[in-house]
């Protein structure tokens, strides 16, 4: 009746983060894995300092993206992707690149020049750090597809996944 065992502690423990996102390890310290935890971060952040400001106009950009990322982080980390063939996830990662860097840098162009409030300068400048860290991705997914065709890969298939992983930098110039 009394006999109530001891949780064992011997056992690893997750943290609070491997709890809530399963990010894989290995996907995590990949070069695509941080700039895309680089991408969730510096778009929540932005969407809490443009929440705090004047230019609230702009909360829904930061938002999107940041809801996007967090997606796509997922779906990279948890291999979630490869179980989709009709998607072609590099060329959706691609595009959703080149727009968040464009859109970013917009809003943080008349978020630091029109409006005066601290929180819409901070937003400006984190939104014009997330647009370089997004440019970067857009330009390693570029090179990665380009170095894709040029090695003649058919249209049903897709870049191989190791190239996600893949620390070492292309050079396709």
């Amino acid at each position: 009746m009394g006999d109530i065992e001891a949780p064992d502690t011997t056992g690893p423990r997750q943290s609070v983060l491997q709890t809530i996102l399963p990010i894989a390890k290995e996907f995590a310290s990949s070069r695509k894995g941080q700039l895309l935890i680089a991408e969730v971060a510096l778009s929540l952040i932005a969407f809490i300092c443009f929440v705090a400001s004047t230019a609230a106009a702009f909360v829904t950009a930061p938002l999107i993206e940041f809801l996007a990322a967090l997606f796509l982080l997922f779906a990279y980390s948890t291999k979630f992707n490869e179980r989709f063939k009709g998607f072609h996830f590099p060329l959706m990662d691609f595009l959703r690149c080149v727009s968040a860097s464009i859109i970013f840098f917009i809003i943080s162009i008349i978020s630091v020049s029109k409006f005066t409030d601290g929180a819409s300068k901070a937003a400006g400048v984190f939104g014009f750090i997330a647009t370089i860290v997004f440019a970067l991705d857009f330009y390693f997914i570029f090179n990665d597809l380009a170095n894709f065709l040029k090695k003649g890969g058919d249209s049903g298939d897709e870049p191989p996944r190791t190239s996600e992983y893949n620390d070492s930098d292309s050079d396709s110039d």
